[in-house]
């Protein structure tokens, strides 16, 4: 059992030093070595003015994102309800996704030529 171990450690010990002498990463590089936020330079004030549009369609995905899980389950739940309640609760459901695509088009939030 003790051979083992000291096998595994050095063979760990082999990758590890294999990987560090191959491996191609330079530290000279300023910008790879900063974080990437989203398209903003990290090294300026972060104070800088925030498109609204961006924000509302990733509140806008969000929301419809998550109504794919409340989704998906209904499906699974075919075989223990019965049509009717299913397809009534499937039609309600549908019914406010659609109402809040209407709403949305109807303030413009889905505009982007503002």
């Amino acid at each position: 059992m003790l051979y083992l171990t000291m096998i595994i450690f050095i063979i760990s010990l082999l990758m590890t030093a294999m990987l560090i002498f191959f491996s191609k990463k330079t530290f000279n590089d300023r910008e790879k070595n900063s974080p990437f936020e989203c398209g903003f330079d990290p090294k300026n004030t972060a104070r800088l003015p925030f498109s609204l549009h961006f924000f509302l369609i990733a509140i806008i995905f969000i929301i419809f994102d998550v109504e794919l899980t409340l989704l998906l389950p209904m499906i699974l739940t075919t075989k223990t309800s019965s049509f009717m309640s299913l397809s009534f609760a499937l039609i309600i459901f549908i019914w406010i996704l659609l109402y809040g695509i209407y709403h949305e088009t109807s303030l413009g939030a889905l505009n982007w030529t503002i």
